[in-house]
């Protein structure tokens, strides 16, 4: 499958693939599909074409500059 959006969308592997053109969105589900064939859930987590999955990413968990 091509990309036929000038610039060309990211490939599903990339740190930007979520950059993509959508081309099917369905928010009453949850989810919506990219022209890279990435499915994005509303949870910020990720399905890939391969079947592999990117955990949502969760604000706030991080300890990065609290006080100890």
């Amino acid at each position: 499958m091509s990309c036929d959006h000038r610039p060309n969308c990211p490939k599903a592997g990339a740190g930007d693939a979520q950059a993509a053109v959508p081309v099917a969105n369905h928010p009453d589900r949850g989810w919506t599909l990219l022209c890279n064939r990435v499915v994005c859930s509303s949870d910020t987590g990720l399905l890939l074409p391969d079947g592999r999955t990117v955990a949502p990413r969760r604000p706030g968990t991080a300890t990065q500059g609290r006080a100890a």
